[in-house]
């Protein structure tokens, strides 16, 4: 295995990609404006001598920083289109002349937005969703994506828009596992897929596990209890156990099949990998 670098290496993504590509055997290269126990580098990539010493040397670049939904209405709108974008669009060309293989951006299901807005049945949500950003979160992370899909640069790039997988409280945590979270090892472990499968180009949702297929969103909606307490006995009787409220409508479903078929992502931690938590 070769150097990766990973940006934004001391958030709850980058530090988790950081660990899987080490104990796979890369050689990592953490880079954050702050410190972290996967942070070999501090300072600011949108800084073009700190971005040279960064990228030049490296194999395969794992964009993962970025400003994010909750500091929206706290950082200025110009603020998010100079981190999210600018400095994106500025990673890319450093990556082509440092002679990078591979590009691996960090994207989020949020940019399918008011697409997500059930409509008498819950929303499947694969990659053929068309995108309706609602916010200026939304509509950086969409800009940065586009940039990276189409560079024009003399490397493989691809695009990962990952699920829910912040930490929240487990009864909150597991109800958004059944159908928009995900763990954040399997989160980890796509982005080692894809950067180690570099001939895969692309968009893909990365999302947990899913018990539920397309026929299912009316019943969804409708009744979510019943259909899971059909379906998926054993995780109610997990939430019962656990005394988590089990949701009454379900009202989106995040789909990552595709990932399944192009990079072998197969998500391995589900509701009950949350039994075990405080």
């Amino acid at each position: 295995m070769g150097v990766v670098l990973v940006t934004g290496s001391s958030g709850v993504v980058g530090a988790a990609v950081a660990r899987e590509m080490h104990t796979a055997g890369w050689q990592v290269r953490g880079w954050d404006m702050r410190p972290g126990p996967w942070t070999t580098h501090c300072g600011d990539l949108r800084d073009p001598e700190t971005r040279t010493r960064a990228v030049c040397g490296v194999e395969v670049v794992v964009h993962a920083a970025a400003l994010h939904a909750p500091h929206v209405g706290v950082v200025p709108e110009d603020e998010f289109r100079a981190v999210n974008v600018e400095a994106t669009a500025a990673l890319l060309e450093r990556a082509a002349e440092c002679d990078v293989r591979r590009f691996v951006y960090t994207s989020t299901t949020s940019v399918y937005g008011h697409a997500l807005v059930p409509e008498g049945r819950a929303v499947w949500v694969d990659e053929t969703l068309p995108v309706r950003p609602r916010d200026i979160y939304d509509e950086t992370k969409l800009a940065a994506e586009a940039a990276v899909t189409g560079s024009r640069q003399p490397f493989t790039t691809i695009v990962l828009r990952i699920a829910r997988c912040f930490p929240e409280a487990p009864a909150v945590q597991a109800a958004h596992r059944l159908y928009r979270g995900v763990d954040v090892r399997d989160v980890a472990r796509a982005h080692r897929l894809a950067a180690e499968r570099a001939q895969v180009t692309g968009i893909f949702n990365i999302a947990g596990p899913i018990m539920f297929g397309r026929n299912d969103t009316r019943q969804l909606w409708h009744d979510a209890a019943a259909l899971l307490t059909e379906r998926a006995p054993h995780t109610v009787a997990l939430f019962r156990r656990q005394d988590w409220p089990l949701p009454a409508r379900i009202d989106r479903v995040y789909d990552s099949s595709k990932a399944g078929l192009q990079l072998g992502y197969e998500p391995g931690y589900g509701v009950e990998a949350l039994a075990s938590l405080p």
